[in-house]
């Protein structure tokens, strides 16, 4: 199993902008000079050459950071074409086209997905990423085949009987969550979404092949010759007046690994949660680092206050700018990204 770091920075964290000339063009400037450079009359003649080709070749580019979330990918046959490997996504961030696309992967490379909680920083690429394998007629093998060359919206209105307004499992991606979390995300999903023509029946289950996980019970995937057994986690995430919202993050286990990624926590809370710490083997710990605590995330300051014992096992992403950490203080902070393989 390999995970990737799509994207490592907070919800409000933004990126900046740079003044660049591409390689290309230097170097091919760089050339003209060497081959003309008696040519010139004075050095100011070449400064200002210098400055004439910078002045017009410059663009600006916006170095983006991308919300948190991650690509958990198994070695076993996706729904796709079948072929290796099965792509999960671990939220959905503010719009999870730009971060997979900086990895040369597209919506209609993953075959499924797993939302942790209702926040738009997780949420917010769901109606993209819904109506763009919804309408792409080969998103699978078998949709292609169900299809035959008709509109996917004609096709599903002109189906007869319980069939009507039935997209079939194997032609829409997989999606992974809690009842309550998935109930909230139709919700907020549900205006873009209820848009397809001619269509009376829409849900959730219109775009997705939906599996509500239920707590202390696993979803499996095989991972080559090890089997890994996924369970949802519960944090809290915010206490509101008197509510509480929960986030629910996953545990994988396979044989003497335990990986936790508890999304947006409270530091170990509940602090029964400890249990789940002290098996771990790594923990992706989500981590504030703004000069204004929120009081909804970890601080910096606050996971130095743990112990040892878990900061050791701790790779820290969600943050504005990179925690500066000491050495050996946490297992490491993740960059934009980054992979790593269990």
């Amino acid at each position: 199993m390999r995970i990737t770091s799509l994207g490592v920075n907070s919800a409000f964290a933004t990126g900046k902008y740079e003044v660049v000339v591409s390689s290309e063009k230097i170097e091919a400037f760089l050339q003209s000079i060497k081959e003309n450079i008696g040519s010139r009359e004075s050095p100011l003649a070449l400064l200002k050459e210098f400055e004439e080709f910078f002045a017009k070749n410059k663009i600006i580019r916006y170095n983006p950071k991308w919300q948190s979330n991650f690509l958990i990918e198994f070695d076993c046959p996706n729904k796709r074409d079948g072929h290796f490997p099965y792509r999960l996504v671990l939220d959905f961030g503010g719009d999870v086209r730009h971060s997979l696309k900086a990895f040369g992967l597209t919506v209609n490379d993953i075959d499924g997905y797993y939302v942790s909680h209702p926040h738009a920083d997780h949420i917010g690429g769901v109606e993209a990423m819904a109506l763009s394998t919804f309408f792409n007629p080969f998103y699978t093998k078998a949709k292609a085949k169900w299809l035959d060359n008709e509109f996917i919206a004609d096709k599903i209105v002109n189906q007869k009987g319980e069939f009507r307004y039935k997209v079939p499992d194997f032609a829409k991606p997989d999606l992974y969550g809690h009842k309550d979390v998935l109930r909230e995300l139709w919700q907020a999903a549900m205006p873009g979404l209820k848009t397809l023509q001619g269509v009376r029946e829409v849900t959730l289950e219109t775009y997705f092949n939906v599996i509500s996980l239920i707590p202390n019970q696993a979803f499996t995937f095989q991972d080559g010759d090890r089997t890994w057994e996924i369970y949802t986690m519960l944090a809290v995430h915010i206490v509101s007046g008197d509510d509480i919202m929960p986030s629910y993050g996953l545990i994988l286990e396979s044989e003497n690994k335990t990986i936790l990624m508890p999304t947006d926590t409270q530091i170990m809370t509940p602090p029964q949660l400890k249990t789940h710490y002290k098996r771990a083997t790594v923990i992706y710990q989500d981590c504030e680092t703004s000069p204004f605590p929120s009081g909804v995330h970890p601080h910096i300051n606050d996971l130095r206050k743990v112990s040892s014992e878990y900061k050791k096992k701790m790779l820290l992403y969600h943050y504005d700018d990179e925690p500066q950490i000491e050495e050996g203080e946490f297992l490491g902070v993740l960059k934009m990204g980054e992979s790593r393989e269990y």
